[in-house]
């Protein structure tokens, strides 16, 4: 579990949206947990960059449909300028979803999901996950010496951030190893859809095996997140439906809002009742794949808040599996990947650039 070190100050917010009603609600929400305040609030992108440079927010929270200047263009600007942090407020729509995709590749650090309602309690599935996100976040350096839309690090100041203590690495494996896996099996959570997209990427088209992937995410985001990896990658990329055939040369990206277990021929997705927090949870998945497959399988744990997928992951690497977890350096959030390295469960750990060409190594 990560640890919170107790803040010497308060993180400082800025909420960005063109309704009233939506600015009030966030800011009671965000002062819900004494770790932040609400600094100041805008009302379209252009007054929010101005504020932003302004003020020099620890975070933002950005809307996405604003006047005089969208959330997608303040946040352009924001990633070329002042490089504050930024959560994207989306709704719960295909065209939302699409939308916050393009968001995550611009440098956003994450997205809260919003419905339709008139009721503020209605409108976020919870205060908590707001607050998550948030501290997650106030943790994040936006590199000045990178370009938008590639992955954040890290930083060490004196903000609220995830602390990983320091654990021995495992060796790196030796190069031109092959292994006799027969699935890649992939889990990620915040800062996660631009991490696939830098992995996906690297993976030739001829892929001998299929890959299956659990990010976290709601309904509606995964199928847009499918979509535009398989505009991108050389990769066939789909969404996952029930019954799937397991086909080489595939990634599967688990639906949100369900579970889904593999077989060895194909996947199911159902929407369990379990004591599982995220649905698609990495844990469920990846313990399907222990059956169904053993030690032969690659597992891969990308950035992420937490520790799901760790248990299962541990399970793996002790049948015989190769697994792989992304370094601190590139990781958005040292969350999951840290839970795997800490319990003895990874073979190797590596940078995010070098994950998918190592997959292919391994396998071709």
């Amino acid at each position: 579990m990560n640890t919170i070190i107790p803040p010497a100050k308060q993180v400082r917010v800025l909420v960005v949206d063109d309704s009233s009603f939506m600015r009030g609600a966030l800011t009671r929400m965000i002062a819900k947990d004494p770790r932040f305040i609400v600094i100041d609030t805008a009302v379209d992108g252009k007054e929010g960059v101005e504020k932003a440079k302004a003020l020099k927010p620890d975070v933002m929270t950005m809307d996405v449909e604003m006047p005089v200047m969208n959330g997608l263009e303040a946040l352009a600007e924001i990633m070329k300028t002042v490089k504050t942090p930024v959560i994207m407020i989306s709704t719960l729509t295909e065209a939302g979803a699409e939308t916050t995709i393009k968001a995550l590749e611009l440098g956003a650090v994450d997205f809260v999901p919003k419905a339709f309602g008139d009721q503020e309690r209605n409108i976020f599935r919870g205060a908590e996950e707001l607050h998550e996100k948030l501290m997650a976040a106030a943790g994040v350096n936006i590199d000045p010496v990178t370009a938008p839309g590639l992955a954040p690090n890290l930083m060490a100041t004196g903000l609220p951030r995830l602390v990983a203590q320091p654990a021995p690495l495992p060796p790196k494996a030796v190069p031109g190893l092959r292994v006799n896996a027969r699935l890649v099996v992939i889990g990620s959570s915040t800062g996660g859809p631009k991490a696939l997209q830098t992995l996906v990427e690297q993976l030739p088209a001829n892929l001998p095996v299929p890959v299956v992937v659990a990010q976290h995410m709601p309904p509606q985001f995964t199928l847009a997140l499918a979509r535009r990896l398989d505009e991108t990658c050389k990769i066939r990329v789909k969404e996952l439906v029930d019954n799937d055939p397991l086909m080489p040369g595939t990634v599967y990206i688990s639906p949100g809002g369900l579970h889904t277990r593999v077989t060895t021929l194909q996947c199911k997705v159902a929407e369990d009742k379990g004591e599982s927090l995220y649905k698609p949870s990495v844990d469920v998945l990846a313990e399907s794949v222990g059956v169904a497959y053993g030690r032969n399988v690659i597992a891969v744990m990308l950035t992420g808040m937490g520790s799901d997928g760790m248990k299962e992951f541990v399970k793996l690497k002790n049948m015989g599996a190769h697994v792989i977890a992304q370094d601190r350096e590139s990781c958005v959030v040292y969350g999951m990947p840290k839970a795997v390295v800490e319990a003895g469960g990874a073979t190797e750990v590596l940078p995010l650039e070098e994950i998918g060409k190592r997959i292919a190594l391994l396998l071709m």
